[in-house]
């Protein structure tokens, strides 16, 4: 665990060291997203009520990601507004496909840590067991993937709203066991500070 846990913050943090030394600062983005799947995979309210707010500072494409289509890094982190929700923070790619004139698709795929329960710690089949589960996704590891989805809409040169889907989970490659993962849509706002980030 303790070597995982190395492992975790080594990637981090040389993700975080790697991207500023080639690319610049192009999006600050701020959104507001709700859980909406739960246990049994259902698209319902999820378990966590309240919403997070979420910021996510986008950059160039460094030239050292032009083989896998030149994604663009970030740096996200996410604050659930209810006691009970989830917070996380990581870092991931973002690909970016114009479609029409202002339209553009984005899909995305990240890593994250987080501070949601992992693991039921009650004894299977009691009372107590069954009360934490109704109340919590248990996500089997301290570290997700995070693979997102965003259909954007652009105002200008430098403002744009979007639509997006995010799921986090350990995909059994992270870890093994339970795996309930998280799901969240929700809308978020850019704002360019480069107004041809993409291109």
């Amino acid at each position: 665990m303790k070597l995982k846990l190395f492992c975790s913050t080594l990637l981090l943090a040389v993700a975080g060291l790697a991207a500023p030394a080639s690319a610049k600062v192009e999006e600050i983005r701020v959104g507001v997203v709700g859980n909406i799947r739960d246990d049994h995979g259902e698209i319902v309210e999820g378990k966590h009520e309240g919403a997070n707010v979420e910021l996510d500072i986008v950059s160039s494409s460094p030239d050292f990601l032009n083989i896998i289509g030149s994604p663009r890094p970030y740096l996200m982190g996410s604050i659930a507004t209810d006691g009970d929700g989830v917070n996380f923070g990581g870092v991931g790619v973002l690909w970016r496909w114009e479609f029409a004139d202002g339209w553009a698709l984005e899909p995305g795929f990240g890593y994250i840590v987080h501070d949601g329960e992992i693991d039921n710690p009650y004894t299977p089949g009691t009372p107590d067991a069954a009360a934490f589960e109704a109340d919590n996704q248990l996500l089997g590891s301290r570290d997700l993937f995070r693979t997102t989805f965003a259909l954007e809409r652009e105002f200008g040169d430098r403002f744009a709203a979007q639509l997006y889907w995010q799921h986090m989970s350990h995909g059994q490659i992270l870890d093994s066991g339970r795996n309930q993962g998280l799901d969240y849509v929700g809308l978020r706002f850019s704002y360019r500070l480069d107004p041809d980030p993409a291109d």
